[in-house]
C-alpha cells in the first residue's frame, strides 16, 4: 500500500484529452458557411500519417452510457479525477488539436473558435475542477490573436495549445504576434505532439518521413529541439520577457544534452543572435517547462535521477497522465522514487503558479 500523504498529495494533470461526443457537437458553434460544410463533410483534420497498432485509448475508459472515449465529462471525473486526487484536470482536446495542417485558415480558425465556445459552454460548468487550454490555428497569427483576445478573459481557460506540427519553427516572427498576446494575457503557449508529417506540415523528422508508429513516436523529440532552439536564439524570450512555453508529451531525457550542445555553439557563434543577453540555457530555465509523460523509464533508474539532476527538473516539470490515452501514467506509481517535496512541486506546485490556479 501507498503511504497515506502519497495517496492524498494533490495532483494538477496538465494533459487531459476531452473528446467530442459525435460529428455535430461543434456546429451549434460555427458560423456559416463553417456550419454547413462541417455538417455535410465533417469536422476538418489534417490527421496523422501514422496508426498506433494499439489504439489511441485506454480499454477501461470507454463510458457506460456509451459514448465515445474522452467525451462523457461526468464519467471521466468518475474514473479519473476523483479516485486519483485530481484537484484540476487540463483539458486538451485531441479532436482538433491537428487543425494548423489543414490548408484552409480561415476554416481551420473557425473550428478553433467553435471548440473553445463549446468547451467553455459544455465542460467548464460540469466542475470546477475542469480547466482548458484554448486552441488556436497557426496558418494565420492576426486571427490567432484575435481568438486570444475573445477567448483569454474566461477564468477557466489557462494557456493557449498549439501543435508540433508546422511549417516553420516556432521562433519565426511570423508567429512572435501569437506571444504578444500570450504574454498580455499571461497565458502560456503549450505545445503538443499529434499530427506531425501530416496536411500542410513538414515531415516529422529531420531526415523526412519514417513508416510506422513506432518510428514516428521515438522521434517526437526533434520536433521540441528544433522549435525550441529557435524560440531561444530567435530572441523571443528576450523579445516578450514574461512569455512561457510548455513542451507537452515529447519526453525530457533529451534536454540537458542539447542544452549544451547550444551553449558551447553559442560561445562561438554568439553574433548570430546578438540580441541575446544571457546563456542560452538560461533562458530555457526561466521561460520553459515539460510535461511528465511520457517519462523515460531506464532499467537502471539511478540513471534517469541523474538526467533529473542535470536540469531544474523539480522546477520545470509538470504532471501530465495523458488520460485516456493508451500511454497513461498512473499519477500513483510515477516518480515514487523522488523526495515528497520534489514531487509535490511536479505534481501540483509548479502548474499551480505557472497557470495561476
Amino acid at each position: 500500500m501507498l503511504k497515506d500523504k502519497q495517496e492524498t498529495m494533490p495532483v494538477i494533470d496538465c494533459d487531459v484529452h476531452n473528446q467530442f461526443r459525435g460529428g455535430g457537437d461543434l456546429l451549434p458553434y460555427l458560423d456559416e458557411p463553417w456550419r454547413s460544410q462541417a455538417a455535410r463533410f465533417g469536422v476538418p483534420s489534417a490527421g496523422a500519417p501514422y496508426a498506433s497498432p494499439v489504439g489511441n485509448k485506454r480499454k477501461d475508459a470507454d463510458p457506460p452510457s456509451g459514448l465515445p472515449v474522452g467525451s462523457d465529462p461526468a464519467f471521466m471525473l468518475e474514473h479519473y479525477v476523483n479516485p486519483f486526487n485530481v484537484e484540476y484536470a487540463l483539458l486538451c482536446s485531441d479532436s482538433i488539436i491537428g487543425i494548423s495542417g489543414f490548408a484552409d485558415p480561415d476554416y481551420a480558425a473557425a473550428i478553433c473558435r467553435a471548440y473553445n465556445d463549446y468547451v467553455i459552454a459544455e465542460w467548464f460548468p460540469v466542475s470546477s475542477k475542469f480547466k482548458g487550454y484554448m486552441c488556436v490555428a497557426m496558418q494565420d497569427p492576426a486571427q490567432a490573436v484575435r481568438e486570444i483576445e475573445r477567448i483569454a478573459p474566461h477564468p477557466d481557460i489557462v494557456a493557449v495549445c498549439v501543435i508540433g506540427g508546422s511549417r516553420m519553427p516556432y521562433g519565426d516572427r511570423y508567429f512572435h504576434p501569437i506571444y504578444e498576446a500570450c504574454q498580455r494575457h499571461q497565458l502560456p503557449l503549450l505545445i503538443h505532439p499529434g499530427a506531425e508529417g501530416g496536411g500542410i506540415f513538414n515531415p516529422p523528422t529531420a531526415v523526412g518521413y519514417v513508416s510506422n508508429y513506432l518510428q514516428w513516436h521515438t522521434c517526437l523529440p526533434q520536433t521540441y529541439m528544433a522549435h525550441l532552439v529557435s524560440l531561444v536564439c530567435e530572441g523571443v524570450f528576450e523579445k516578450y520577457p514574461e512569455f512561457k512555453v510548455v513542451l507537452c508529451e515529447g519526453g525530457v531525457t533529451w534536454l540537458p544534452p542539447l542544452l549544451w550542445r547550444l551553449d558551447k555553439n553559442f560561445k562561438a557563434l554568439r553574433s548570430s543572435a546578438p540580441w541575446l543577453k544571457r546563456m542560452p540555457s538560461e533562458y530555457v530555465r526561466d521561460h520553459c517547462f515539460m510535461t511528465t509523460q511520457p517519462i523515460e523509464e531506464p532499467n537502471n533508474l539511478k540513471h534517469l535521477d541523474m538526467m533529473f539532476e542535470m536540469f531544474d527538473a523539480e522546477n520545470m516539470l509538470l504532471f501530465s497522465s495523458d488520460y485516456p490515452h493508451w500511454d497513461f501514467d498512473d499519477p500513483t506509481q510515477i516518480l515514487r522514487r523522488l523526495p515528497e517535496e520534489k514531487k509535490r512541486k511536479i505534481f501540483s506546485e509548479n502548474a499551480r503558479k505557472l497557470f495561476r490556479l
